[in-house]
């Protein structure tokens, strides 16, 4: 997998200070929620942006690739 820049939407909301755990993305609050995006740079770097949100109590509603 060759670096990709992708989004995230997950159910819920993080107060301020756990969005530290986040630094590498860009994060958005829309209604019922919040969009994350940045680049993934591997399966393995995907898979523990995915560990982060169940981590922190965010269900994740969808995860894509962005077409740039």
């Amino acid at each position: 997998m060759s670096s990709k820049v992708y989004e995230f939407r997950v159910a819920g909301r993080l107060p301020e200070q756990e969005r530290e755990a986040f630094a590498d993305l860009d994060v958005e609050e829309v209604p019922a929620g919040l969009v994350f995006r940045g680049e993934i740079i591997d399966e393995s770097h995907l898979h523990g942006i995915m560990a982060r949100f169940q981590v922190h109590g965010l269900d994740i509603v969808w995860a894509q690739p962005v077409h740039e």
